[in-house]
């Protein structure tokens, strides 16, 4: 775009000014259009103005997709906050360390979600900087809590003009949101990112991925990730195009939504993918014309089933990381085995290279640790400047930790994950970060957590668990108890109790020993 909006609010009010009448969001049986859309994000802009709520302010949401986190995330950013988006999965604990570190002020919050009380979590946490909570719910609020209707409805106090000014104050330089992403330490870490990175970036990964004004984005991916937040609802708002979101995935609700809202675009993890074969889903005639996935290896027999049993017209593979939101991706006219075998090729403006354990820039077809250079890398971590000095250099290349390969194209090929992370269901886990969790059951004295294949979810956590002297745990006791201590995607799948953990001269452990020693298990 020749002259892009400077901020993410300011982007949906260009929308509203291109495709007002346009479809731009399905939640059952309900649309609303672009201008309908923006006249419902001023008024929530107005109700965080209403609070005080202002430049250099935080606000969480904490929340499955649906059309009120976009309200909240919208409106915040529209009224100078910057947006804290958290998981839905995560425990109490996690998500009150998370609210305290980003100094969060309001968190907007899911009320009841997949049978848990989401209040209740927080319930107990010291949190002395949040000074308002609001949830999506219609029970009766709990202490200290209010209704997002209530809190829309103060609104009234503040003039049109009020919230116009709000808007003109938001430049492209200013933080438009800290998401935290997990670290090889264990410790979250905070990404910070801006306004104008955001929306040059993903305006430039729609034009990449082709997506149009009139396309219905079927958005499964959460909006706390990236990929359901920027990639997602902000990329249909770049583009015009109509957010669909889904709360929670499942494969009949997936398969329902394509039917009845007549999806044309359908991003996700190669599991998604998957699962709508594995249920035998036939949409060759439905209109689906582009997938967009990542985070694994794309075989080039699941490319051609989802062409001729889902009816792709186009597929598409990137690579991308919360630190830099895209990285690279495929283009329209690629071939099934650059789409299959790569993660396609660096996004304009963006430079990538592969260097060796000295640092050095290593030839095409040799591998080296990824680094990426340009307008989309994070300007750093909260609060972190050592975290942010060991991932950026000082010539601001970002050390991905990610090893691959470039070819003579340019295209990326990962092979290997970042550290000993691995991907279960199409989310990242950090052993070291759960074993930190782990750590804190009474009865173990030392874990390691290493991530093996699963028929299902691609990869899942097995932890080697070193009981404390006299302790009598049982593996099933310290399943459950980690069930209700972190969210359930980094809950082992597997303990496995042993008497020591194999590590090298340094004492580091070795995880590859730890997964060889998984093979003698019954699968």
């Amino acid at each position: 775009m020749d002259h892009p909006p400077p901020s993410i609010p300011a982007a949906l009010v260009r929308a509203a000014s291109c495709f007002g009448n346009s479809i731009a969001l399905i939640e059952g049986d309900e649309t609303w259009n672009f201008t309908r859309l923006l006249r419902d994000v001023r008024q929530t802009a107005a109700a965080f103005l209403a609070l005080g709520i202002g430049p250099g302010d935080r606000v969480a949401i904490w929340a499955p997709n649906s059309r009120v986190w976009i309200l909240a995330a919208c409106g915040a950013q529209w009224a100078g906050a910057a947006l804290v988006p958290l998981n839905t999965r995560l425990k109490g604990r996690e998500a009150a360390d998370m609210l305290r570190r980003a100094q969060v002020k309001l968190v907007v919050s899911a009320g009841q979600f997949l049978g848990i009380d989401y209040p209740a979590l927080l319930a107990g946490h010291n949190l002395p900087g949040l000074k308002y909570r609001i949830f999506i719910d219609d029970r009766p609020p709990a202490a200290g809590w209010r209704r997002f209707d209530d809190f829309v409805a103060g609104a009234s106090i503040i003039s049109e003009a009020e919230v116009d000014a709000a808007l003109a104050r938001v430049a492209p330089d200013d933080v438009s949101d800290i998401i935290f992403t997990s670290g090889t330490t264990g410790a979250p870490k905070g990404a910070v990112c801006t306004h104008g990175q955001s929306i040059r970036l993903f305006t430039a990964w729609a034009q990449t991925v082709d997506l149009r004004h009139g396309d219905r984005y079927l958005i499964v991916n959460p909006f706390f990730h990236t990929f359901g937040y920027k990639a997602g609802w902000l990329a249909c708002v770049l583009a015009g195009a109509t957010i669909v979101p889904l709360p929670v995935f499942d494969v009949g609700a997936v398969q329902e939504a394509i039917r009845r809202h007549h999806i044309t675009f359908l991003p996700g993890p190669p599991t998604l993918y998957q699962a709508l074969l594995d249920a035998n889903a036939d949409f060759a005639s439905s209109g689906l014309r582009v997938a967009v996935t990542g985070a694994a290896m794309v075989p080039p027999t699941l490319v051609r089933r989802m062409q001729a049993e889902l009816g792709f017209e186009q597929i598409l593979t990137g690579y991308g990381m919360t630190e830099c939101g895209v990285i690279s991706l495929c283009r329209t006219n690629d071939t099934i085995e650059h789409i299959a075998h790569s993660s396609g090729r660096a996004l304009p403006g963006l430079e990538v290279k592969c260097i060796d354990a000295a640092g050095a820039e290593v030839a095409p077809g040799t591998a080296g640790e990824i680094l990426v250079r340009g307008f989309g890398v994070m300007r750093g971590y909260l609060d972190d400047p050592a975290a942010t000095a060991a991932a950026i250099d000082a010539h601001g290349w970002l050390h991905t930790g990610d090893i691959g390969v470039l070819d003579d194209e340019g295209y990326v090929c990962i092979t290997d994950r970042k550290s000993d992370m691995f991907i279960s269901g199409g989310f990242n886990c950090y052993p070291a970060e759960i074993e930190n969790l782990l750590a804190r059951h009474p009865a173990i004295e030392r874990v390691a957590v290493v991530g093996l294949p699963d028929a299902r979810l691609g990869e899942v956590g097995w932890a080697y668990v070193v009981p404390r002297a006299g302790s009598a745990v049982r593996p099933d006791d310290i399943i459950d108890w980690a069930r209700s201590e972190m969210a359930n995607y980094k809950v082992p799948r597997q303990i496995v109790l042993v008497t020591d953990l194999p590590v090298n001269a340094s004492g580091k452990v070795l995880r590859r020993e730890l997964k060889e020693r998984a093979k003698d298990f019954p699968s």
